[in-house]
């Protein structure tokens, strides 16, 4: 039911800020003070003027408006989706724009129209909550009518340089419109990489290292960085769900853990398992992929792949970090600038990133390239 009426409506549509000021960010819900804390500190460093105005709790989205009420393509386009850890989506927005039951159209399109947007698909969004998701079926019936508007007048046409309309649905009677660029986005709905589980892995966190490897390994290098007859170890292996993936690629795997492993990875004869402790274990020789999921404390799993990198054991290593319950950024900033500092003072050039998957829960994962 919406709680305004259709005169207040349109009074409060006046007023709406008619420049898109906003920096709408989505993430996982009960990590918004995370995002907050992130966003607000990034954008302090490159220097942007603007603040959070919007992080409540288990909302599943952060809204970041300037200061002086210009457009915020300048700090969507210095902080881009992929340098942030706990973003799933980065979109340029207008102020949340309300809405009449009598009329939910009518204000999108004046506001689109205004704008001056073009644009090449339009996707309807919810926030990743039990509430949000409600609301699919109402932007979903509004989706025809809009669409057949919007291209009668200009606005959704086939060549716009990949650019996108966001309706991002906060409620029945408030909707946010923003726009998001190719190159500076996530092209999945919600920002939400959706993996099938297969049926027969031997536990659930297998996901968590494909979609990892989605987001960091471009989908033209898996040939040549994912390929059959590369050696790779798994620390805190058992029972195999990181390994199922390695051996799925055609990889040779050490798999370390004092657990037991499942019967069908090692009947594949891809599998040696060593019941050694992985925050000790060294290689024969330089393995091509480093993977762990072991739960410990952040800062001894970075102790660990420290060791791994400086001595040059692996070339590529993905690795995830449990986090505390509060202050997770500044948990994460912390096990970042450590591992950076010290691969630069040993003269270890490697590419560092780090994201918050959907598959992740009190985690985030982190992939290390060495440059040669």
């Amino acid at each position: 039911m919406s709680v305004f009426s259709r005169d207040e409506c349109q009074r409060s549509e006046a007023i709406v800020n008619r420049v898109p000021n906003e920096w709408l960010l989505y993430c996982r819900a009960g990590f918004e003070p995370d995002l907050a804390a992130e966003v607000s500190a990034r954008a302090h460093e490159t220097g942007e003027s603007g603040e959070v105005v919007a992080a409540d709790p288990d909302s599943g989205f952060v809204r970041w408006q300037t200061h002086d009420a210009q457009p915020a393509n300048s700090v969507h386009r210095e902080l881009p989706l992929m340098s942030l850890v706990f973003a799933r989506q980065s979109l340029i927005a207008f102020e949340p724009l309300p809405l009449s039951r009598d009329d939910r159209i009518s204000p999108i399109l004046n506001l689109i129209k205004e704008s001056g947007w073009n644009f090449e698909s339009i996707w309807h969004e919810t926030p990743d909550t039990n509430d949000g998701k409600s609301l699919g079926r109402l932007a979903k019936s509004l989706s025809r009518p809009l669409e057949s508007t919007l291209k009668r007048g200009g606005g959704l046409r086939r060549k716009a340089g990949g650019r996108r309309l966001h309706l991002f649905w906060l409620s029945g009677d408030s909707v946010q419109v923003g726009m998001s660029f190719p190159g500076n986005r996530s092209d999945h709905p919600g920002g939400v990489l959706r993996l099938r589980h297969p049926a027969d892995a031997p536990s659930r966190s297998t996901l968590k290292l494909e979609e990892a490897w989605h987001t960091f390994v471009p989908k033209d290098a898996w040939e040549s960085r994912l390929h059959n007859g590369m050696q790779a170890v798994d620390l805190g292996a058992a029972p195999g769900g990181w390994t199922y993936q390695l051996v799925r690629r055609g990889m040779f795997v050490y798999a370390i853990d004092n657990g037991p492993m499942a019967p069908g990875l090692m009947a594949t004869g891809q599998v040696e398992h060593l019941r050694e402790d992985g925050f000790v274990w060294e290689p024969p020789y330089r393995l091509d992929w480093l993977v762990c999921d072991i739960v410990d404390k952040p800062m001894r799993v970075i102790d660990m792949v420290e060791r791994w990198l400086v001595k040059r054991w692996c070339r590529e290593a993905i690795f995830n970090l449990k986090l505390p319950m509060k202050k997770r950024w500044e948990e994460v900033q912390r096990c970042l600038n450590r591992l950076e500092v010290t691969l630069k003072a040993k003269g270890v050039v490697a590419s560092i990133a780090c994201r918050h998957l959907y598959h992740d829960r009190e985690e985030v994962t982190v992939h290390v390239r060495l440059d040669g």
